[in-house]
Parts: C-alpha cells; structure tokens; sequence
C-alpha cells in the first residue's frame, strides 16, 4: 500500500514543526481557563500556532477545532477537563483540518466517564458523550494524547484522509466495572489511515474499521476490550473494507484477539484484510472469529451471503486463551468467504469448535 510511504513522509514533515508555547500566549493565541467558544473561534481565525493549557471545558459543550487553518499546529499541555452533563451526545473534542498537527504530547483529556457509567454504554435512551472526533481531517498528524475516562467512543475519525493517529493511549481501566460501548479507534469512510502505537485499557473494541480503505494499525497494545475488529460491515451508508492492515501488536485479557463480523442480511464486502504478528495472552471467548451474521448487536447463529469476506491473510497469530474459550470460530455463508490464507495460526489453553461453517478450501484455516 503505497499510501503508508506517502503519509509517513508526510508525518515526518509536520512533526518538525518547532511550537513556542510562550510565544503563542505573547500573541494571544493562547487557550485556558473556562473555554469559550466565541474566543476560541477568535483565536482559530487569527492564529496558526495555538496553545492549549489547563482548559476548562463547561458540561454538555464541544471544544470545537473544526475551523482551524491550513497548515496549523494546536499544541496542548497539562490537563484539559471536561464537564459533565447527562444527555449529552458530544463530541467533547471536534477536530477538522487540511496540513494540521493536533499534539497532546504529555497531555490528558479527562472525559469524567464515571459520572456516566452504568454498564449499558451507548444502549440506552439517554444519550452519552463521545470523546475525540475527527471529521474531515486531510494531511494530518493527531498524536500524544492521553484520554482519560472516556464516557462511550473515544476517537471517532469519518471521512478523513491521509491522516496519521500516533501514540495516542486510551486509559479507562477505572471503567472495567460499568464502562460499556468504550471503543478505542472507529473508522469509517475514511482511506489512507495510520494509527501506530496505539496503547488502549477499555471494554470494547481496541479498533473497529467499519468502512475504509487502505488503513494500517500497527505497534499497538489493547488491553481488556474486545479485541481488533473488521466491523460489523453493513447497514450503513457506506459498507465497503478494504486493504486493511493489522500487525505487530498485542492483545491482552481481552474478549476476542482477531475478529472479522458482518451484518446479517446486509450488503457489503470486506476484502484484503492482513493480520501479521499479533500476539495473544488471555483471551476469555475467541482468539480468532469471523463471521457473517451479526445482528442488533450479537451473533444470530445464521450467516448470510450479502457482505463477503474475501482475500484475508492470518499470519503469526499466537498466544494463549483461556481454558473455556474457543480457539478459532468460522461462519461463513456458502461461497461468501474465499481467498483466504491462514499461516502460523496456533494458540494454547483453548477448545477447539465443532460449530464451523464453510471454511474456505485450501486456506489453511482450521477450527
């Protein structure tokens, strides 16, 4: 994919961008205190190079960055807090730009997610905030943040280009009791994605690709969620996954290690998907499952043929899975699933499935 070695030229260039904080403070293009919109747009207008320190984010408000010039850095330090007001949808942050840096190096956002947790995530009436979005972000580099306490979604990032997510972690281990739907990173509509060095404590998916293409995770460590996921593809507006490569990463006391799902009865495709070196270590259901027939949430038991899975690689899956856990699960619909190749898939303390349906001939996959 060349698109990685064009963005990754890219990152390369604006992370030399050199930032003065003091100097954005001397030239009021400095944001602190209780944030204001109005002064925030102020400063998005007349300043390139912005300053974040100890922001104040009033509840049931977005700190908007959606109108930031062509080539601006945003550089934030200490930590930015969010209020919290029930109902709610968010997002806390919202990110747009073409050529723009976005860097919390050494800086938290606090989402104050406790005060909305309670084990029901985004399945309720009553709305939840989430956290980071970036929409429409071009030629971009978002990198160094540490969210802390997400109230559901962390990084949202839909229809963005060219754009790289690096080093970014996602602390919501004081969520594991009642946090729910706390996905780290969802993509959709987007191309030319990289997140690298991804570190994630949440309870739900690590990553969820659920329309793209040509995206890569790598370098990552997700902890206590659900794993790496495709999908669900279908059911949207856009229900195409494609060219998507995961590699190099870990997967710890998580649900799922490697999961592929698509919507039952839904229309679709999920093609040239590559998993490569991605390390298991107590996975509690599956360490590796795909199938085709997700629906309202879970599975339904029956695949459908709408949305095939094609062309998928699995090398070096290895790790271990809890004793009850299944070791490999496959559903596919008749003749839905085909190119696939499956090399040094093996895992240890799991059971093997009996429950497999139509695994490609000759892909080396087994349950």
């Amino acid at each position: 994919m060349k698109i990685f070695t064009v963005v990754s030229a890219l990152v390369a260039a604006l992370a030399t961008v050199s930032y003065a904080e003091d100097e954005a403070v001397a030239a009021g293009c400095a944001l602190s205190g209780t944030y204001s919109a109005s002064t925030t747009a102020s400063v998005l207008k007349s300043c390139k190079s912005i300053a974040v320190s100890g922001l104040s984010v009033p509840g049931g408000t977005t700190l908007d960055l959606t109108a930031l010039q062509d080539g601006s850095t945003v550089k934030f330090s200490g930590t930015t807090t969010f209020g919290v007001k029930k109902g709610f949808a968010g997002p806390l942050i919202a990110v747009s730009g073409n050529q723009v840096t976005i860097d919390g190096t050494g800086a938290t956002l606090d989402g104050q997610g406790a005060s909305y947790w309670d084990g029901k995530g985004s399945n309720t009436k009553v709305p939840k905030p989430k956290f980071f979005k970036s929409s429409k972000l071009t030629n971009s580099v978002v990198k160094g943040f540490k969210l802390l306490n997400t109230p559901v979604q962390a990084f949202s990032i839909n229809q963005c280009q060219n754009s790289n997510f690096t080093s970014l972690t996602v602390d919501n281990k004081a969520g594991d009791a009642l946090g729910h739907n706390t996905d780290a990173f969802d993509v959709g509509s987007s191309s030319g994605i990289i997140i690298r060095g991804a570190t994630v404590y949440n309870q739900d998916d690590c990553l969820a690709v659920n329309s793209g293409t040509n995206i890569l995770f790598t370098g990552g460590y997700c902890s206590g969620g659900h794993g790496l996921s495709i999908g669900s593809v279908g059911g949207r507006s856009d229900n195409t996954v494609q060219d998507v490569t995961i590699s190099d990463s870990q997967i710890v006391d998580s649900d799922n290690g490697v999961r592929i799902k698509t919507v039952s009865n839904a229309k679709g495709k999920v093609t040239g998907i590559t998993y490569s070196n991605i390390q298991l270590k107590n996975i509690k259901k599956y360490g590796v499952v795909i199938e085709q027939d997700y629906l309202n949430g879970g599975p339904t038991g029956k695949p459908t043929d709408g949305v095939p899975i094609t062309h998928v690689t699995l090398n070096k899956i290895t790790g271990s899975v809890a004793a009850k856990a299944t070791n490999t699960y496959i559903l596919c619909a008749k003749g839905a699933c085909s190119d696939w190749k499956f090399t040094g898939v093996t895992f240890t303390g799991g059971q093997h499935s009996q429950k497999c349906q139509n695994i490609p001939a000759g892909s080396g996959a087994t349950c």
